[in-house]
């Protein structure tokens, strides 16, 4: 079981910054899992929400920017023993930090209609050249799944689920011709990993800080762990 850093180590480090980037790189992680949206200008970002407000206390829609914009909004204003300034990154920077990770999960957040999944998806895939071993493409919303399934798409593709849908969900994944499930911890029951095991689709599971839960998961068989505290569990596990 690998441990992946949850928006880089969210719990340790500021979430999805190249410092907790780079953070987890130092630690000895190399497998990670962050967030991708797409500005007005096409620029491709890793960023949790759709407002800079929970992260750097500013208020402003992150689709009313271009990537000009980023410069001036710091996620790591609320970390007070961080002592630097952390913009929102670009993909490309990104990968520069992780270029040597063995596992990258690229959560692909909800998008409004098919054409702006057809928009993210081919600037996904033309950013993602040459990490097609290492890059799994996630999302919750199937018409990113389904954009990448009509380009014929070498990435790799992880169905995200944290609605109780259960068996449902399998089903959904293959017809999406998703390899992997991205089960919410907290419907990770035995019978669900045992099921998710028997259709042959490979298993993480999000987020999970506690050590015993982790170690429950690990026993009974899951590919990734995604936590927002990987130091802790690479002490533990």
């Amino acid at each position: 079981m690998r441990i992946i850093g949850h928006r880089g180590a969210r719990g340790e480090a500021p979430e999805n910054t190249l410092g907790g980037f780079q953070y987890i790189q130092d630690i000895g992680i190399r497998a990670v899992e962050f967030d991708v949206r797409q500005l007005k200008d096409n620029a491709l970002i890793i960023m949790h929400d759709d407002n800079f407000v929970r992260t750097t206390g500013l208020q402003k829609p992150l689709y009313e920017c271009s990537r000009q914009d980023l410069s001036q909004y710091n996620h790591a204003v609320k970390w007070s023993e961080w002592n630097k300034v952390e913009a929102t990154p670009m993909l490309d920077q990104t990968l520069t930090v992780i270029h040597n990770f063995d596992h990258i999960e690229v959560e692909v957040k909800s998008v409004a209609s098919q054409a702006d999944a057809e928009k993210i998806t081919l600037e996904l895939e033309q950013q993602l050249q040459g990490y097609e071993q290492s890059v799994v493409i996630t999302s919750f919303d199937p018409k990113i799944h389904q954009a990448l399934q009509q380009q014929n798409s070498s990435l790799k593709r992880g169905l995200l689920i944290e609605t109780d849908v259960k068996y449902q969900a399998i089903d959904q994944a293959l017809e999406l011709g998703c390899c992997q499930i991205g089960w919410m911890n907290e419907l990770a029951s035995k019978d669900i990993i045992q099921a998710t095991q028997a259709a042959k689709l490979t298993i993480s599971v999000w987020t999970v800080n506690d050590v015993n839960r982790a170690k429950e998961l690990r026993d009974w068989g899951i590919q990734g762990l995604i936590t927002d505290y990987p130091k802790l569990m690479m002490q533990h596990l």
